[in-house]
């Protein structure tokens, strides 16, 4: 055989065969390389879930809205403020919990009240203590929510009772830090 023969057959040898298998991964390896698509994948979504809902506005959940509590016999309120204002706000909290909350009237036909009308209730006429306690409120209420015209306005906005009895509460906080 001539040389050249003799390299064309090992040429052909060569090419015939077949590669060597490739070793099998192990579950490990699978796994990590499943890991590693999942995290692109996933880190993609999130982007295109940033660009979706970039111009979308949202405000903030506050809690207070969202998180309640039954009064039950283990969960009792707290002790009367000390000064005048801020018991009488603490009262008007209260029996505003107890005998429901209503807009558009100092009192409704079911007995239920205003913020307004709750703190005229439970001033029992004192007309000054009355007014000390208004001025509270609003001033909370406008801390919280900006410029209001009134308590009876701001009550009144609202359809349902949740905000202003967290509202008198916090107005209750107030005049019993500034010694009212």
């Amino acid at each position: 055989m001539a040389p050249s023969t003799v390299h064309l057959a090992t040429d052909q040898a060569a090419q015939t065969t077949p590669p060597a298998p490739a070793a099998a991964l192990t579950l490990e390896e699978r796994l990590a390389l499943v890991n590693i698509h999942m995290t692109a994948r996933l880190d993609e979504a999130a982007v295109a879930y940033e660009v979706n809902t970039a111009h979308l506005a949202t405000e903030p959940v506050d809690l207070g809205d969202v998180i309640t509590l039954p009064l039950t016999p283990t969960l009792q309120p707290p002790p009367p403020h000390p000064t005048p204002v801020a018991a009488l706000l603490q009262r008007a909290h209260h029996r505003l919990l107890a005998g429901g909350w209503c807009s558009g009237a100092l009192v409704d036909e079911d007995g239920a009240r205003c913020m307004l009308g709750v703190i005229r209730a439970e001033a029992h006429g004192d007309r000054g203590l009355e007014a000390g306690a208004v001025a509270v409120l609003l001033d909370a209420i406008r801390r919280k929510f900006g410029e209001v015209d009134s308590v009876p306005s701001f009550n009144d906005a609202h359809t349902s009772g949740r905000i202003p009895l967290r509202m008198l509460d916090q107005a209750a906080g107030l005049a019993d830090t500034r010694g009212l």
